[in-house]
């Protein structure tokens, strides 16, 4: 893996990027604001969407190894605001505490089984810190006031990204391809796409030229990634349709 963080580091940052969270919602004005690229949306379901995830992964780290899921809570989350902080906040801490109880290594149910991503307290807690990472950016955004992301955690974000959304066996269904996203700060990411699906590839200095690149911050391609900037926000070079059916696909196991 390119760019991971130790369990303690992933852990202090749930905990921080669910604080930015919480600041971003009691700064908006109404919990029935929409929120930019969720469609359908208000401030209100993004809290309890985020909170109830906190709460099913961490009945999920908690449950061990397992061939499915628990079952989601299916309660609402309270509509006032300070109530609905609180309840994010014990969600949080709920997730956290299985986290640590876990340790890294204790394997559980995962739906990226088949990827790159580690099917353990490590994969899910790297996968939560980026979930809150991108859902504060939601809120920021919804607020009217986005801050910048810390640019290592950013870099983590992509490579996770990669190993964990875009890391799967079921075979692409168009022509290969190479994809490259190079990030500003330093760092390179390369995704082969072909009939044994989609695999984060070694970067090597002999590498044929990619089918397509994306060129940016790390913030930038992380938003990218996520479906938060379009093909006009980084740089795009080579066959954009690429990027395009990349986008467009959805891969079932």
């Amino acid at each position: 893996m390119t760019d991971s963080l130790e369990y303690g580091a992933l852990l202090q940052l749930i905990d921080e990027r669910s604080a930015a969270f919480g600041s971003a919602v009691a700064a908006t004005p109404s919990l029935g604001a929409p929120v930019p690229f969720c469609p359908g949306w208000t401030l209100f379901d993004l809290v309890q969407h985020l909170g109830t995830g906190q709460r099913w992964w961490a009945a999920i780290v908690a449950a061990g190894p397992a061939e499915t899921a628990p079952a989601k809570d299916a309660a609402q989350a309270p509509r006032e605001l300070k109530a609905l902080l609180a309840w994010y906040a014990e969600s949080n801490e709920l997730l956290l505490r299985a986290l640590r109880e876990a340790g890294p290594e204790r394997e559980c149910w995962t739906w990226w089984g088949a990827g790159m991503s580690p099917a353990n307290a490590w994969g899910v807690a790297r996968r939560r810190v980026h979930e809150v990472l991108v859902h504060t950016y939601d809120a920021q955004l919804a607020a009217g006031a986005v801050q910048p992301m810390p640019a290592d955690v950013a870099i983590d974000g992509v490579a996770e990204f990669l190993e964990t959304c875009n890391s799967t066996p079921v075979p692409w269904p168009h022509e290969p391809a190479t994809v490259h996203y190079h990030a500003t700060e330093g760092r390179s990411w390369l995704l082969a796409l072909d009939g044994t699906g989609a695999w984060p590839a070694p970067l090597t200095d002999d590498a044929a030229l990619p089918s397509a690149s994306a060129t940016g911050t790390a913030e930038q391609l992380l938003l990218f990634v996520w479906g938060r900037l379009t093909l006009s926000g980084p740089k795009i070079e080579g066959d954009q349709q690429v990027f395009e059916q990349l986008i467009a696909w959805e891969p079932e196991e």
